[in-house]
């Protein structure tokens, strides 16, 4: 049992239980099943902050994409708050490594896309200005993503998936394509964000440090088809240090885990 991650004055719900159990999942290819994810569990607190570390194509952002609601499971359940999990909800929102932006829409327009999606646009605009002043954007409202940089794209994708108010963050890879400066600075953002809105984070990454800076626990997949090997509690305050001793030593053993102790 998780015990629930405490915020300082969130200023919207709570983050949301999520449950894994069983969760079994692959894709037929060339008439042949591949599996993907076996006998997958895994339990997050509501407000918790969980990264999924585990070799390339091993099925991380399939579970990331089960857990949003964008296809069912073979078998297994997932379930938000004590309900399966069976179709997309704008209190789970997702994260992509490419920010895919509209080019022809103004940033606001795009952070815009969920309300207006769900016809709330008209009485809820305030909330777009919000979501854009949360990721300190709010002097480029009317700029084109032509106009921004990687970074700036990046937090324009978050401030969209923040106008929802989800209670859970997926986070597939967000910051994989930026420059290592820029990432450094996202990775404060994304911790002040959660910090102050409460939602429960789930974050797909390749990178062990970066894992291991934002997250509450760290949960460690094998090869394909993925089970977990390893979960990890990372037992340190923030704001945290790359230089930390304590993490240093949680890399190593995260990298031996990885297959890849000679390279930490």
């Amino acid at each position: 049992m998780v015990t629930p991650v405490q915020h300082d004055q969130p200023d919207v719900n709570q983050g949301l239980a999520l449950d894994i159990d069983s969760l079994s999942h692959g894709f037929t290819l060339n008439g042949e099943y591949l599996p993907v994810l076996e006998q997958v569990s895994l339990s997050v607190a509501p407000g918790e902050f969980v990264a999924l570390l585990g070799p390339s194509g091993c099925g991380k952002s399939t579970l990331l994409r089960l857990v949003a609601g964008l296809e069912p499971a073979h078998s297994g359940s997932i379930l938000a708050d004590q309900v399966p999990i069976r179709s997309p909800d704008p209190s789970r929102v997702v994260v992509f490594q490419d920010p895919t932006l509209y080019p022809w829409r103004r940033v606001w327009d795009n952070v815009a896309l969920g309300l207006e999606a769900q016809g709330l646009l008209k009485n809820q605009r305030s909330k777009v200005d919000a979501a854009l002043a949360k990721v300190g954007l709010s002097a480029f409202a009317q700029a084109y993503p032509r106009q921004l940089s990687g970074g700036m794209a990046q937090r324009v994708a978050l401030a969209r998936a923040l106008v929802n108010e989800p209670r859970l963050l997926i986070l597939d890879e967000p910051l994989g394509k930026l420059d290592s400066l820029t990432r450094i600075s996202m990775q404060q953002e994304l911790i002040e964000l959660w910090q102050r809105q409460g939602y429960t984070a789930l974050l797909v990454t390749h990178d062990v440090e970066e894992a291991l800076l934002l997250a509450n626990r760290v949960i460690v997949f094998s090869q394909r088809p993925a089970t977990i090997k390893a979960q990890m509690l990372i037992e340190r305050p923030y704001p945290r240090h790359r230089d930390d001793p304590y993490l240093v030593q949680m890399r190593r053993q995260i990298m031996e885990l990885l297959g890849l102790s000679e390279s930490w």
